[in-house]
């Protein structure tokens, strides 16, 4: 029988996850004397929390952290002609970069759930906003390659800290769809002003280009406080204040250790894991690929002048940011696999039309970025809408943080790649590789499971 309702939407991946050998997750999780707290149990956690004044809090601290993510994100495309100027590097050595960004999403993907268990869901998101502070404080400097380079680890290890954990919140809201779509909504708008604030000042002077990193490095010391202040009671430490029995040390960590592989072989055994960790690796690696490299290109193929130029990245995350609060209604009530698979194809006309007509003329550039931008723009909030219908609601912190490593891995893995073939081949590359991301993304949604068809 074919339902419509999300939490009967979720009963049949909660019977695969039983019949998967995951029962052993829901007693560690459930046993009184191990350290793990998952706040509700699992029917508790499918119903969809009210917005308290607490919770309003909550959800203001999760859109500034996706909002300074955002800014540090978007901000890399309109720079890396600075950076390849400043540093005298090629094309190819932007393959770093983004390769220890990934190298930081990959390691938070592994140690994540211990991770969270030891420290609390907020406890991790406050981790990551300091880290990504840390990182922020040596960038203004314009330190050597190598420490550059580090720090975008260091970001990375810090986003893949607090986003998961803000993005199981807000999915777990009454009207979640509405407020995934003004969590990411908020990301997209923040990777609107990262590369506006950024080519404003590397354009008026371009020796002080670094000098940008001063703006999220503001962001970061609100993004840590408040971080601290409306999540400090999801710390392991507020919970856990009173006395502890003498001999809670070793056997406590033995325990953490044993529910957070309990829990990630449970994890990595959902088949819709994998399908939205798919889609995402292709969507991500398709948008910052083309938010990354399209300056370079109308810069270097195309001709034109950087003091013009520089700001069409900012076009193509404004068009995220609309797509993002527009579309998350509409997409939601007619269909979230119908109406994604229509906005993916109708970017890939638009991109093969980028392609093929070439113009470097400002206006109809950033209008032809921007709709690009704006029909790619609801895949997160729609993906983890769907996923929070697919994955069992006690997998679902370690499963989003699966499903983000992989999209960090497109996201670092195909400009990387892009960056290396344009060194021996030409920027101009840069179209047919995203026509090929954007074919293959469409395909990959295609194979997601539509939550509204599951039998039970």
């Amino acid at each position: 029988m074919a339902t419509s309702s999300p939490n009967h939407a979720q009963a049949p991946a909660l019977i695969e996850l039983h019949t998967t050998g995951s029962h052993e997750l829901g007693n560690s999780l459930s046993d009184p004397n191990t350290d793990v707290n998952p706040g509700h149990s699992t029917a508790s956690a499918a119903i969809p929390l009210e917005l308290t004044f607490a919770r309003k809090l909550k959800l203001i601290s999760a859109l500034l952290c996706f909002f300074n993510c955002g800014v540090n994100d978007g901000s890399l495309g309109a720079l890396i002609p600075y950076i390849l100027r400043t540093y005298n590097i090629s094309t190819g050595w932007m393959a770093i970069p983004y390769g220890v960004t990934f190298l930081g999403w990959l390691i938070a993907a592994f140690l994540g759930g211990y991770g969270r268990i030891v420290l609390g869901s907020g406890g991790m998101i406050i981790f990551g906003g300091a880290v990504q502070l840390l990182a922020q404080c040596f960038r203004p400097w314009v330190p050597p390659f190598s420490l550059f380079s580090v720090t975008f680890f260091l970001v990375a290890l810090g986003q893949a800290s607090q986003e998961p954990q803000c993005n199981t919140f807000v999915s777990r809201l009454k009207n979640a769809h509405r407020w995934l779509g003004l969590l990411h909504g908020c990301y997209a708008i923040g990777g609107l002003t990262g590369p506006l604030v950024a080519a404003a000042i590397a354009s008026h002077s371009p020796a002080d280009w670094a000098y940008f990193y001063l703006v999220p490095m503001g962001f970061g010391v609100v993004n840590l406080g408040l971080s601290c202040y409306t999540f400090r009671d999801e710390t392991t430490y507020y919970q856990k204040r009173g006395p502890r029995p003498s001999n809670a040390g070793s056997s406590s960590s033995q325990r953490r250790s044993a529910a957070a592989l309990v829990e990630f072989k449970a994890t990595i055994k959902q088949k819709s894991v994998w399908l939205l960790s798919i889609f995402f690796f292709l969507y991500l690696g398709a948008a910052i690929t083309a938010g990354g490299w399209v300056v370079e290109y109308l810069a270097t193929v195309r001709h034109g002048s950087l003091s013009r130029v520089g700001f069409i990245s900012a076009a193509f995350y404004g068009g995220l940011a609309a797509g993002r609060f527009a579309l998350a209604e509409p997409t939601f009530r007619f269909g979230e696999k119908r109406m994604f698979l229509v906005y993916a194809i109708m970017s890939l006309v638009l991109q093969i039309i980028f392609w093929r007509v070439p113009n470097v003329i400002v206006d109809s550039t950033q209008v032809m970025i921007s709709l690009m931008g704006f029909l790619l723009g609801p895949a997160f909030a729609t993906g983890i809408s769907v996923g929070s219908k697919l994955i069992p609601v006690e997998l679902q912190p370690s499963g989003l943080a699966m499903i983000f490593v992989m999209a960090q891995a497109g996201g670092a893995i195909f400009p990387a790649i892009t960056g290396v073939i344009a060194d021996s081949a030409g920027v101009s590359t840069l179209q047919p590789i995203l026509v090929g991301l954007l074919f293959a993304m469409a395909i990959s949604w295609m194979l997601v499971p539509d939550p509204k068809k599951l039998l039970i």
